[in-house]
């Protein structure tokens, strides 16, 4: 029963009381399983360029950049980096004052390596009188976490990754993720002026340090790269929070007796790339970058995609056009052909259509949003990976999943998922218009059956949440997906502190 409290905190929020209702039943009978027809692998789903291949789609991206198409850079950037810092926290708290672990251990060894060690240096001195060097040698390793974690410090602990300092750049400079992501962006997302859009997502505690950032820098970059930076913000809506129950699915409610919402994933931000007006947009997480030296491979396969993604977008307004002037026989059959093997979508009931029922089929599965996805050989992270799933009209088509989705009481669909040869790095172009131009309506293509309930705690009371479907598996289930292979170069993530010792990141 919501009382009048509630009803203005959801009336606050953009929530209304029946969306409250669906996610309690969503609480209770969980998400159905996804029901697997094989693991894409570059014999079955995912395809592999040669040179000759990735010189030609480079050059069709070239060319469209130079005819006018819109481009986009869209960064997920809102998290907090607080996980990245999660055994830092855990040695703070341990009652220990020397490092015992193998990550403390490899943290300190590596110190004098981070990007940020000369302003964690400074802010030792500033704090305690006393370089890195001399706290080490006196024993006050955890005065040095803290300087480095803590708000009188660099505060990294409740900072965003994109304003962390991860690489020695050259000339002596030290760049932030942010910075990373921007220079990228002259390098493949340019259009035919030279201007660079790009779009982070932000969390509304961030968004001023995110404008003094950029304030100090894009005059200088935009000098250095002879381009025009376009950067624009948004936060995650508050209309897609979730509602946060107890073990038996009531709501959860806090001493004070309010209603308790949750952000629901990262699937919410749907709404953010909705609001997008660009035809090409790029997709990539804010922690996946690289120094300058090292991004030639990462720059060459993003504009290969890119231009996998023109030629394919071009096939498919061709074909929509001839649906729509009447497709005979012969070229209802070329068209089939198309969905099967560029869109690696197949139904066996297609042998069955009249010609009328084939032609609406290929319709329905020609117009939609499409998106090439780059997925590197898996070696071992955790995360989603490429599959062709069934669909509810019975086709089945490219999905990326998470384990979750997977029912593990299924030995088959567990053996099939084990059987996977590659991983999602989140490395995605996208192109969000029709074949006219207009743009779509990116929620009217989410399966709503995707999303994850997990268990949480606040307050020390266990309690569930409740996560939208994933941006890249079920906020985009029903795109036209494309896997294509590149090398495992190009997928460089920060999930801890220390992965910035890694040589990708030094």
């Amino acid at each position: 029963m919501l009382t009048s409290q509630d009803q203005q905190l959801i009336e606050n929020k953009g929530i209304t009381p029946q969306m409250i209702e669906g996610q309690i039943e969503r609480f209770k009978n969980g998400f159905p399983h996804l029901r697997i027809h094989s693991v894409a692998t570059v014999d079955n789903g995912i395809k592999r360029l040669n040179e000759k291949d990735i010189a030609h789609y480079i050059k069709l991206w070239r060319e469209a950049q130079l005819a006018g198409v819109t481009v986009e850079k869209f960064v997920p950037a809102s998290g907090a980096a607080s996980r990245m810092f999660k055994n830092m926290f855990a040695f703070t708290t341990s009652g220990r004052t020397v490092p015992e672990t193998d990550f403390e251990k490899t943290y300190f060894n590596g110190i004098n390596h981070f990007a940020f060690f000369q302003p964690l240096n400074k802010a030792c001195e500033r704090l305690y009188n006393a370089p890195i060097p001399q706290l080490v040698e006196e024993g006050k390793y955890v005065d040095i976490v803290k300087a480095m974690l803590e708000k009188d410090g660099l505060n990294y602990g409740f900072l965003p990754k994109a304003l962390l300092l991860f690489h020695k750049a050259a000339g002596g400079g030290i760049h932030t993720s942010l910075e990373e992501h921007l220079e990228e962006g002259a390098q493949y997302a340019t259009n035919s002026r030279r201007e660079v859009n790009i779009h982070f997502t932000v969390s509304p505690e961030h968004r001023k340090l995110f404008e003094k950032t950029l304030k100090a820098k894009l005059s200088t970059m935009e000098q250095v790269w002879g381009v025009k930076y376009n950067v624009s913000m948004s936060e995650q809506k508050q209309s897609t929070d979730t509602i946060a129950v107890n073990l038996d699915n009531t709501p959860y409610r806090n001493e004070a007796g309010e209603l308790l919402f949750r952000p629901a994933g990262h699937g919410a931000l749907i709404e953010n790339l909705n609001e997008q007006d660009a035809d090409v947009i790029f997709v990539k997480n804010i922690d996946n970058v690289v120094p300058l030296r090292l991004r030639n491979t990462t720059i060459r396969y993003k504009k290969a995609i890119a231009g996998y993604l023109i030629d394919v977008q071009r096939h498919i307004a061709k074909h929509i056009a001839t649906l729509d002037k009447g497709a005979n026989a012969n070229e209802l059959k070329n068209i089939l052909k198309f969905v099967e093997n560029r869109l690696c979508t197949h139904n066996e009931a297609t042998a069955q259509m009249s010609e009328d029922e084939l032609a609406n089929y290929l319709r329905g599965k020609l117009n939609r949003p499409i998106r090439v996805c780059g997925m590197v050989l898996n070696e071992g992270e955790p995360g989603g990976g490429p599959y062709l799933a069934y669909n509810s009209d019975g086709s089945y088509s490219p999905q990326i999943l998470e384990a979750a989705q997977i029912d593990e009481n299924d030995p088959a669909a567990v053996e099939l998922m084990q059987r996977g040869t590659h991983f999602n790095p989140v490395d995605l172009v996208c192109y969000i218009k029709d074949y006219k131009g207009e743009k779509f309506d990116l929620k009217k293509f989410v399966d709503a059956n995707t999303g994850l309930i997990s268990m949480k705690s606040t307050g020390g009371v266990e309690i569930k949440a409740l996560e939208l479907p994933g941006l890249w598996n079920g906020s985009m289930s029903d795109w036209n997906t494309i896997f294509i292979e590149v090398p495992i170069e190009t997928f460089n993530p920060v999930k801890t502190v220390n992965d910035l010792l890694r040589p990708q990141h030094q």
